[in-house]
Parts: C-alpha cells; sequence; structure tokens
C-alpha cells in the first residue's frame, strides 16, 4: 500500500477570543446620502436608525442599565441589547437569523462593532442578566416613550389594552 500525500494550503489559525479592539469600532458621522441607481444592502433603511439611536443617546442609556454589575464582558450589554432591537427591527425573530446580516457594513457600523457575536455569546449574555438589569432596561423603556409623550403634548392619549383590532 502507498500513503498518498497531501499538501493542505496554509492558514491562519482560528482565534476563539476576540480583544475589545477586534470587535468595536467608533463612528462619528453620517454617511452621506445619494439617491443613485446602484445596489445596496438589503438594510439600508437602518441609516434613519443610526440618528434617531444617536439623538436618543441610546447605546449610553443602556449601558446605565447596566453599570451596577461587576464583570464587563468583551461584548457589552448594551451592545447585545441593541443588537437584539435592531434584530426584531430587521424583522428576525429567532437568534440564529443573525447569521443573514452578521457581514452586513451597516448593521456593524449602527452597532459600533467590526464582527457580531455568534448566538452562544448573546444566549451566555442575556442568561448573565440580572433582575437589576431587567428593572433599569424597563425603567430606561418607561422614560424613553413618556419623553416622546411631553414632547408631543398631546391632549388625549388613548391606550388600547386588548390588543384586538
Amino acid at each position: 500500500m502507498f500513503a498518498k500525500t497531501i499538501n493542505y494550503p496554509t492558514t491562519k489559525p482560528l482565534i476563539m477570543k476576540f480583544s475589545r479592539s477586534d470587535i468595536y469600532s467608533k463612528t462619528h458621522a453620517l454617511p452621506a446620502l445619494r439617491f443613485e441607481d446602484q445596489q445596496l444592502t438589503s438594510f439600508s433603511g437602518l441609516v434613519v436608525f443610526q440618528k434617531l439611536f444617536e439623538c436618543l443617546a441610546l447605546k449610553e442609556r443602556l449601558r446605565k442599565c447596566f453599570r451596577h454589575q461587576r464583570i464587563t464582558p468583551i461584548y457589552g450589554h448594551a451592545s447585545i441589547v441593541l443588537l437584539l432591537v435592531i434584530h426584531l427591527l430587521l424583522g428576525y425573530r429567532e437568534l440564529r437569523h443573525l447569521r443573514y446580516y452578521e457581514n452586513d457594513p451597516l448593521v456593524l457600523r449602527l452597532l459600533g462593532l467590526n464582527r457580531l457575536p455568534d448566538v452562544a455569546t448573546i444566549s451566555r449574555q442575556l442568561a448573565r442578566m440580572d433582575n437589576q438589569s431587567v428593572e433599569n432596561l424597563q425603567q430606561l423603556q418607561h422614560a424613553l416613550v413618556l419623553d416622546r409623550l411631553k414632547l408631543l403634548s398631546l391632549k388625549r392619549i388613548t391606550i388600547d389594552f386588548d390588543g384586538s383590532v
């Protein structure tokens, strides 16, 4: 019997843990909008949310919700929550659907990341959130709604509790 020699291409070894500088990126300004006939990302509408999140100081306010936690993971809790918000805005419901937009540059830009966490990392982060974090998120949600209602100065608000249409 003859042994067959196989030459495998040399590649970089896989990195199992990333540093914070490998993950986060800075976003300073909105990209210029031009309406041209060209191929766009499927998620180009997210550029509107970038300005909204900036005006609401959403990422900073989310960070404050988790300030009490002693452990600061590489993917911060605020980034995970914001990722879930964007995930829902894009119309996805299951975490595994993250693979459909994991390399989209606009999603990464909006989150201020160079790469998205995998599903297991998101699940672990959600499992680590304590009751205080959940209460802080609920308070932030209430504050965002009340701030907007005050700004609108509505004379009457109708609240539909049963949810039927």
